[in-house]
């Protein structure tokens, strides 16, 4: 058997689910449906997002985060507002993210528009994080050029003796909400022949069609 035959034989297919008919009307709750199902089924970090921006020349720039509310409105996510995403969201507001839930083949991409939340909202997260986090939140310069570990950990110390038992949320820390105006539901089939339903924003309502996998 030559290289090419065994990496065939070898070759996974999506055999786990199908999108043929799509029941609903309002990308959102389809979001949920498939959320919820992939925190059943014990997916891996169901909540991890890929979440990419760019910068006013457009070039892009991604990472993986956790998203920490699923809203009506949108996608609820915290962060360093000074650090890389944090500057390139302001020079340009469109951002894009991609949800992949391996233990039910799907996916969904979504894009749309990013802006803070309200700082009483972001109060209330920040108080319910560890302490560690919450010292980490003051301590790291995220997306800066540090000299070494060292120096961060040095940090660490400082902030721990300067809070010693409430510590307030930084003013450069808290959440962001992305707006959706478009989704992607994407559901592996056999042979590649991938089910693939888009809803986009039209005014007050979604367009659905599907594309070609």
């Amino acid at each position: 058997m030559d290289q090419a035959d065994k990496k065939k034989i070898d070759r996974a297919d999506f055999l786990k689910g199908k999108l043929e008919d799509v029941v609903y009307t309002d990308p959102m709750k389809l979001f949920s449906n498939w959320y919820q199902e992939a925190i059943e089924k014990n997916c891996a970090d169901p909540h991890a997002v890929v979440f990419t921006t760019a910068s006013l020349e457009g070039k892009p720039s991604s990472r993986i985060v956790y998203m920490r509310e699923l809203l009506e409105e949108g996608v609820i996510i915290y962060t360093n507002y000074t650090s890389r995403k944090g500057t390139e969201i302001i020079e340009n507001p469109n951002v894009a993210l991609l949800f992949y839930w391996d233990c039910c083949e799907r996916q969904i991409r979504l894009e749309g528009q990013v802006k803070k939340i309200d700082p009483l909202i972001s109060d209330d997260y920040f108080a319910a994080r560890p302490r560690i986090s919450q010292i980490g939140a003051w301590a790291s310069e995220q997306s800066s050029v540090i000299p070494n570990r060292a120096s961060l950990e040095e940090r660490v110390a400082f902030y721990e003796k300067k809070f010693p038992n409430e510590v307030p949320r930084p003013p450069h820390w808290g959440g962001l909400i992305v707006e959706p105006t478009y989704f992607e539901f994407w559901q592996g089939r056999l042979g590649r022949l991938h089910d693939r339903i888009c809803f986009e924003k039209e005014e007050n309502d979604w367009a659905t069609y599907r594309i070609a996998p």
